[in-house]
């Protein structure tokens, strides 16, 4: 069989590769060693592709007709215009060229060392192309794009099928993380699912295995956030987006619950994501979502429902659900200010007098202050808490559910309608709610609510204006209300704030007149006359005299007090007037000295510094590393290397931060330290290094300035770890002599090729 393969791929190098580096690549090719669950059949097959490579290319005459037909193929559109070329490419149709694309030809023993290199190269594509077939053909029950069947025939004889299912699912793995990379999360979750599900099917390499299902669990709240912006007419996609939130809130006990659903974000991060996906779910949506989660209990899932209730209720004039949310409020109550919106939604049911109340408890100062400035010139609150409702509805509310975005927030039209007419009549007069912290010794008297018949006699109401106002008298004191403030909750700490509807609870100081929020301070309490007893007047006129005689001498010592103090007052006023007039005095003489002394000249060139703007330019946080620019020197090259060494201690390093590869890596080098990388993840080792560099030489071609070769003595110390501990063994230090082969891209330089030369130490 044949696959799309050549010599020089198959050892990471360019066409124009030197004897040397081709040796070296084939001793480097040769040390690297797959993943650890490879078997050894895999691995000698692997080795004997890259021992024909070797072969070949080291012959000059076999890789000089090698090196005709691979440019034959790279130039196919000129080998009609180059006799020799069209010569040797008649006679290699046959045999060494295919028409879609150069290949090799290979052992159907070999297919799992040629899947393996692909593997490593990058070509996870091509990798499913031949591995799927290859599976389907030798499993009577077949494993086709992910659906396999609950048993396998698979023959237990073929020494490569082990092999051949796991490159195809880590080339499942590589290939949803480069989809997921792109923003393609539901494409990324088909490819790791097809993997997950191909090594389930066979019941092999559970390691695997479970790494394919980490990232899907990572993966879920991206897929839920691309699959509930589609259209609301995909409905199929949008509910599975719906069942994968359902999945998550299940895992984690709730918005607000601290279970481990395996996506890696926090309580805070998921909030977040709870408030970015709001934007994308309609309004009975989240009324259905969230009503379900309140009952948990969750506090931010009640007050997620309170406005989710609010919205239909409005919007769809259904003024229940309006009552519903004002309930549910008065759960949230004892811990959260939400007076705010109990008094909106008691306006919306026509209580205005309740909503007044509502209001005056209400700790929004900037609310408060909007409502007050638009209800000037009138006797109450009601013209700006109108005016203040719609602009909440409108600003605060609708936009965050997806359907309600553009609808306009009228209360006229509201109370206009005659569904919310008929519901209001039919509302039961109900007693004063006593809020909490609300003030207990007020009149009894019920709340005055709207006639809904005042819109159909008059639908030019003015704005803001409830006409026909009835107050409902009651000569029974009010009661308490049936649900307790806290009944059912089972909450005991505070709602955790969500962007976007979060309430700032504000201390209870002031009414929204300004006035102390305490309670009245009593008069002051004026002392009581004691009646005199006869016995008094019989003491006689001694005890007269001897009062007398003491207001005398108090009001001669407060008359000496008195001098006293005008002394020490005359005393401080003396010294304060020196001291003004000595810091005076001392103030002239230096502004006088430095008018007379010539100022200092400054030496050219200048620093220029503003102190709005750094002296140098200041990277942003997370952002990639800059590399050297412009034409090649030695300390451009020092430089670029430099960079290599630490991003290889940060890619080996216990973080592994093996993304940080892409940096500086391109090509074939990429592909080998990314491999070397992932496998000391896998196996739960890592290594420090201590690295000295010293540039021995730097090569560019004076026809090509885009390519130069490096040639550098670097010495590295290495402490090897395996699972947390130091092998002494494995770790060392050597002197070696490395050539590196730079491309220059848009950015900086990048390094395509690493080769070692020898080891001096």
């Amino acid at each position: 069989m044949r696959i799309p393969l050549d010599y020089y791929r198959i050892l990471g190098l360019p066409l124009a590769a030197s004897e040397e580096q081709l040796r070296q690549a084939y001793s480097d090719r040769r040390q690297q060693l797959p993943r650890r669950e490879y078997s050894q059949v895999a691995i000698n097959s692997r080795k004997q592709l890259i021992e024909e490579a070797y072969v070949v290319l080291s012959d000059p005459k076999e890789r000089r007709a090698y090196d005709q037909l691979y440019l034959a193929h790279a130039y196919g559109s000129e080998r009609e215009n180059n006799p020799t070329v069209a010569v040797e490419n008649r006679a290699a149709d046959s045999d060494s060229i295919e028409s879609q694309g150069l290949s090799i030809e290979i052992n159907p023993d070999e297919l799992a060392g040629a899947l393996l290199i692909l593997q490593e190269l990058g070509e996870y594509e091509l990798v499913l192309k031949l591995g799927h077939p290859y599976l389907t053909n030798n499993n009577s029950t077949g494993v086709q794009a992910g659906k396999t069947s609950e048993t396998s025939d698979f023959s237990d004889t073929d020494p490569q099928r082990a092999d051949v299912v796991l490159t195809v699912a880590l080339a499942c793995l590589e290939l949803g993380r480069e989809e997921w990379q792109q923003g393609h999360y539901e494409n990324a979750a088909a490819s790791l699912e097809t993997g997950d599900q191909l090594l389930a099917h066979f019941g092999l390499f559970p390691k695997v295995q479970a790494e394919i299902q980490a990232d899907l669990y990572r993966l879920r709240p991206y897929r839920i956030l691309e699959l509930l912006a589609l259209p609301l007419e995909k409905t199929a996609e949008r509910k599975q987006g719906l069942q994968l939130l359902q999945d998550i809130l299940g895992d984690r006990g709730g918005i607000d619950g601290t279970g481990n659903d395996y996506s890696g974000l926090n309580i805070d991060d998921f909030l977040r994501f709870i408030q970015q996906l709001r934007n994308h779910l309609t309004v009975a949506e989240q009324h259905q979502l969230f009503e379900a989660e309140s009952r948990r209990p969750s506090a931010v899932a009640i007050y997620l429902a309170v406005y989710a209730l609010i919205a239909r209720g409005f919007s769809q004039r259904q003024p229940a659900l309006i009552q519903q949310a004002k309930q549910m409020l008065i759960r949230l109550g004892k811990r959260q200010d939400v007076h705010l919106e109990q008094s909106l939604c008691a306006l919306m049911l026509g209580q205005t007098e309740e909503a007044t109340r509502a209001l005056e408890l209400s700790q929004e100062y900037e609310a408060l202050a909007f409502i007050r400035e638009h209800s000037q010139n009138s006797p109450d609150l009601l013209p700006g808490l109108c005016l203040y409702g719609e602009h909440w509805l409108q600003n605060d509310v609708f936009p965050n559910f997806r359907d309600l975005a553009k609808q306009q927030a009228s209360l006229k039209d509201y109370f206009a309608d005659r569904r919310v007419q008929t519901y209001l009549e039919q509302l039961p007069t109900q007693p004063e709610t006593n809020y909490e912290g609300s003030i207990t010794n007020q009149p009894s008297h019920s709340p005055t609510q709207i006639n809904p018949k005042s819109y159909r006699s008059n639908p030019n109401v003015v704005y803001g204006q409830f006409p026909n106002i009835r107050t409902h008298s009651s000569s029974s004191s009010p009661t308490s209300p049936t649900h307790s403030p806290n009944e059912g909750t089972g909450l005991d700490m505070p709602v955790t704030p969500v962007s976007g509807v979060e309430r700032v609870s504000r201390s209870n100081n002031y009414y929204m007149n300004g006035s102390a929020r305490g309670g009245v301070p009593s008069q002051a309490q004026t002392p009581r006359r004691r009646k005199s007893s006869p016995s008094a007047y019989s003491r006689g006129h001694n005890r007269e005299q001897q009062v007398a005689a003491a207001k005398r001498r108090r009001r001669s010592a407060s008359r000496g007090g008195n001098a006293k103090m005008r002394l020490l007052w005359v005393l401080g006023t003396t010294l304060a007037s020196l001291l003004v007039l000595w810091l005076a005095i001392s103030t002239t003489v230096k502004f006088v000295h430095n008018a007379l002394r010539p100022a200092p000249t400054l030496q050219d060139p200048q620093l220029s510094i503003q102190i709005n703007e750094p002296p140098l330019t200041i990277p942003e946080r997370n952002s990639k590393p800059q590399f050297p620019t412009g034409n090649l020197t030695e300390a451009t090259a020092e430089e670029v290397i430099q960079t290599w060494l630490a991003t290889k201690s940060a890619a080996l390093g216990p973080n592994h931060e093996i993304d940080s590869l892409e940096n500086i890596l391109i090509g074939s080098a990429l592909t080998q330290w990314r491999l070397i990388a992932r496998q000391d993840k896998a196996d739960n080792r890592y290594r420090k290094y201590e690295h000295s560099l010293k540039i021995e030489s730097l090569e560019i071609a004076p026809t090509d300035q885009e390519h130069a070769a490096v040639q550098a003595s670097v010495t590295e110390a290495t402490s090897f770890y395996e699972n947390g501990l130091l092998n002494q063994q494995k770790s060392s230090k050597e002197t070696v002599r490395v050539r590196y082969n730079l491309v220059r891209k848009p950015d900086g330089w990048r390094i395509r090729e690493i080769s070692v030369l020898n080891k001096e130490s």
